[in-house]
């Protein structure tokens, strides 16, 4: 009789522990939700972002890349165009 006291109070504690444990853990989330929600909030729209970021973008040149104006070797834009006669050209990708 006395044994199956201990084991329903060991028992017991156990299921506490796993409630306490699974409100902490619920708390927790609750409290980072609220705080990606704050964070939300106090962002700007993406639009205007993007425009901010684009604006600034498009006036600058990429300082990796050299600035020209038109092609160093004229030669080199055979490569780059498609063939001037269409009915010339024999092959499936064009």
């Amino acid at each position: 009789m006395q044994t199956e006291t201990i084991r329903s109070v060991a028992a017991d504690t156990r299921g506490k522990h796993r409630i306490s444990a699974e409100l902490k853990r619920l708390e927790q989330e609750t409290r980072h939700l609220e705080e990606e929600l704050d964070q939300l909030e106090k962002m700007e729209t993406a639009s205007a972002a993007c425009k901010e970021i684009l604006s600034n973008v498009e006036t600058k040149p990429d300082p990796l890349l050299p600035k020209t104006n038109g092609p160093i070797n004229p030669s080199w834009d055979q490569w780059f165009e498609g063939p001037q006669d269409k009915s010339g050209c024999r092959c499936w990708i064009l």
